[in-house]
């Protein structure tokens, strides 16, 4: 299927308020987004709020700021706004029960009555059953008027549909035809005993009524979609093109989820970054999260690997999607993270390391663009952002608060006799008298010492580095020294020497 040839293609992404976004869902948004932007179509953002037990309060704020923060506008839904709304399920229930008191009517669906208890020992029972557990349709079916008599006394009643009895075609846009047999379909739950209406049921009615042309999702769903068509037919409800998309494993081959950092935090470990959110807080740039999601389960037919958002809309088609589940590589991915930070403008990426900052609370938010753009131009090469902070934490700090590591300190200033130390005393006078403090005149300056002295860089280098940092890491000497500025270098610098007795 190519988007050019579509008129009017409007697709649709629908997390559930459970928390921040997961990874996957980011890769199901992107795909949805690029076939919509290649169209020229729409993409509407729906909120499916009508599972009550599994909503997590500012879940909505979360996911929200998640897509901002990857680049994935909108066109329809919460803050935009458009035609088809509310775009909130919990806003649409009368539409729900106005189609399902329909199907009632029409008898395609019919009140189930059973207890938790009495389902309960039906599964029980099905056990010693070859197939597994499937529900018995009732014979003969309550009565709508029995249904709202349980209701209104209090006891449990639900709306099933009624299965048509026949194998279910799906027709998909990746894996082909996909056909379910009917001995494999039971008569579902499509409104609970709280009047709430289940995933199927609501997103087949926002689906039509939002007139969503294609269907973009992760195979997970696949065994769902026989129960959408059959709703779909019943309903006289067009029926939209569907992709579905693979799994995202673990490189292990396990499912990355959320239980995975729940597990980690259990066990004392650094829990591995499954939600969108991790991957902002843990100094992951968007451009290279977007490029890499794009690559897990598609690809344009060549070697390339390097795309923006506005290339990957000119190169993505959905016929380009493999069937294969896709591997997660996070050796990869700090790679991509690595090159997108070599090559993007100085501004972008102190754009960057301030949001890096505000959402982790980090002392860089203090700092003013002009600074941040600097430091993310003298740390090139960083694999996360937040080795980037760990690089330049020393500007933060006040200039009486460094702590000097032990070890550099032995390392660096007290070998041979305090050597290092020799090389402060001798070098102070000489950067008291430099005048120009850009780091290009800095970095002449210390060319010019070691010429003069016969010596490494490293021999000059990493004394002033311990004694203005406290440690042997940061960016290039004269990096390091233009950054904090001559009066804190100085007063850093003094402070060292007249501290080596107690250091």
């Amino acid at each position: 299927m190519s988007a050019s040839s579509q008129q009017n293609v409007r697709v649709r992404f629908a997390p559930s308020p459970t928390g921040y976004l997961h990874v996957g869902g980011a890769r199901t948004v992107l795909f949805n987004w690029l076939l919509a932007r290649q169209a020229g179509g729409k993409l509407v953002l729906r909120i499916e709020d009508t599972d009550q037990n599994r909503h997590v309060e500012d879940s909505v704020s979360k996911i929200l700021d998640d897509l901002r923060w990857l680049g994935m506008t909108w066109d329809e839904g919460p803050e935009a706004g458009g035609d088809f709304g509310p775009y909130f399920q919990s806003q649409r229930l009368e539409i729900y029960n106005r189609y399902a008191q329909k199907l009632l009517e029409a008898g395609k669906a019919y009140y189930a009555l059973e207890t938790p208890e009495e389902l309960a020992a039906m599964r029980e029972a099905s056990r010693t059953r070859t197939g597994g557990f499937r529900y018995p349709r009732p014979s003969p079916l309550p009565t709508i008027e029995q249904g709202l008599a349980a209701l209104k006394a209090g006891r449990p009643a639900v709306v099933r549909f009624m299965m048509p009895g026949r194998d279910i075609v799906v027709r998909d846009d990746i894996l082909g035809e996909v056909t379910m047999p009917a001995d494999q379909l039971e008569d579902f739950v499509i409104v609970k005993s709280d009047g709430y209406p289940t995933y199927h049921f609501a997103c087949v009615i926002d689906d039509a009524l939002m007139e969503i042309t294609h269907v973009l999702r992760g195979q997970e769903h696949l065994m769902n979609t026989p129960r959408h068509v059959a709703l779909q037919e019943a309903m006289a409800f067009p029926t939209p093109r569907y992709a579905h998309l693979p799994v995202i494993f673990n490189m292990d081959g396990t499912k990355m989820s959320k239980r995975d950092k729940e597990k980690a935090l259990r066990e004392g470990r650094v829990p591995p970054e499954i939600e969108v959110h991790d991957f902002r807080a843990s100094g992951y740039l968007p451009e290279a999260l977007i490029n890499f999601l794009a690559l897990l389960g598609w690809s344009a037919g060549d070697d390339r690997e390097r795309y923006t958002l506005e290339e990957l809309v000119e190169a993505f088609r959905v016929e380009r999607i493999g069937r294969t589940n896709a591997k997660f590589d996070r050796e990869k991915l700090l790679a991509f993270n690595t090159q997108w930070g070599q090559t993007l403008p100085a501004e972008r990426l102190g754009a960057a390391l301030r949001d890096y900052a505000e959402v982790n609370g980090s002392p860089m938010a203090e700092a003013d663009d002009a600074l941040l753009a600097r430091i993310g131009e003298a740390c090139r090469g960083f694999r996360t952002l937040r080795d980037v902070e760990n690089k330049v934490a020393f500007l933060f700090d006040a200039d009486e608060a460094i702590e000097f590591d032990p070890k550099a300190v032995k390392k660096v200033l007290e070998k041979n006799e305090g050597e290092g130390y020799r090389v402060l005393e001798a070098l102070l006078p000489e950067l008291e008298a430099l005048g120009d403090w850009s780091a290009a005149s800095v970095e002449r300056f210390m060319e010019e010492v070691c010429r003069k002295r016969d010596v490494q860089l490293g021999k000059v280098a990493q004394p002033v580095r311990v004694a203005v940092t406290g440690t042997t890491i940061s960016p290039s000497i004269h990096d390091t020294l233009a950054l904090l500025g001559r009066e804190r270098t100085l007063k850093r610098l003094r402070r060292c020497i007249a501290e080596r007795q107690t250091i």
